[in-house]
């Protein structure tokens, strides 16, 4: 049994999000609501719960705020929210869990399996990441959460090399020889490196653009990079993977 707690600055959305629960997690048991972060805080030392839903936008004290006053967090958290879609990309980069309103019982199922398989207190290093991704902060060590198969791992961007698509699962190769399997499809990980210098050459790979050291021609071709490995181009992306390697210089003629 997990035992949980609601914060959330809505009523309504307390007993919807109860309700859904009580039809759908009965493996969830709600043992205190609060309606305010300042509430919530005596409440979670009191009754110690497994698990804590909490709303992000609250007056007074958001979620965030909420989660500072603690020294340490011995509590899943699972955040909820109305944020857009740029905040969304966020929580992506973080790897914590969050369910957007109005809460889908499917979501729901999910996010609560993931606690049931493991009680996992949120990292100082996910909920920095998340909060300068949130208010558009420039991150000073740009490092993503990657969830493996030995934990979440707090990876620098420009330590990749490049990513291949795994079914499922997205490979991600390290400088250092180093290689970790992510449980994240590669279209996930496109998104989050996106805003950085990566480029999806294939349907099946992604690379560092600054860890190139040969293009090869070909139909597509193929690259080589720093640490020796080779990753095919695809046709359709040779002109895009050109034009990014030596803006300018190649066009739509090219063979």
């Amino acid at each position: 049994m997990i035992n949980a707690l609601i914060v959330d600055d809505e009523p309504k959305n307390i007993r919807i999000l109860n309700g859904l629960l009580q039809e759908s997690c009965p493996e969830v048991k709600v043992i205190g609501e609060a309606i305010s972060a300042e509430t919530a805080i005596p409440l979670i030392h009191e009754t110690q719960p497994d698990l804590v839903f909490l709303d992000i936008e609250m007056p007074r004290m958001n979620g965030f705020e909420m989660l500072e006053q603690f020294s340490e967090i011995p509590f899943a958290v699972i955040f909820t929210t109305s944020y857009d879609q740029y905040a969304i990309k966020a929580f992506r980069f973080s790897a914590l869990d969050y369910l957007l309103k109005p809460i889908d019982h499917e979501e729901l199922e999910k996010a609560v399996a993931k606690v049931s398989r493991q009680v996992l207190s949120p990292l100082p290093q996910q909920l920095e990441i998340l909060l300068q991704k949130i208010h558009h902060q420039p991150s000073a060590i740009n490092k993503i959460a990657l969830p493996s198969m030995e934990g979440l791992q707090m990876i620098p961007v420009d330590s990749i090399i490049s990513c291949a698509s795994d079914r499922n699962y997205t490979a991600v190769l390290l400088k250092g020889k180093q290689k970790i399997i992510v449980s994240r499809i590669l279209k996930d990980i496109e998104e989050m490196l996106e805003e950085y210098s990566f480029l999806r050459v294939h349907h099946s790979y992604i690379v560092n653009l600054n860890e190139i050291t040969k293009y090869i021609k070909g139909e597509g071709g193929y690259l080589v990079m720093s640490d020796g490995s080779s990753v095919d181009v695809s046709r359709s992306r040779k002109e895009i993977l050109l034009q990014k390697l030596q803006p300018g210089k190649y066009n739509s003629a090219e063979s």
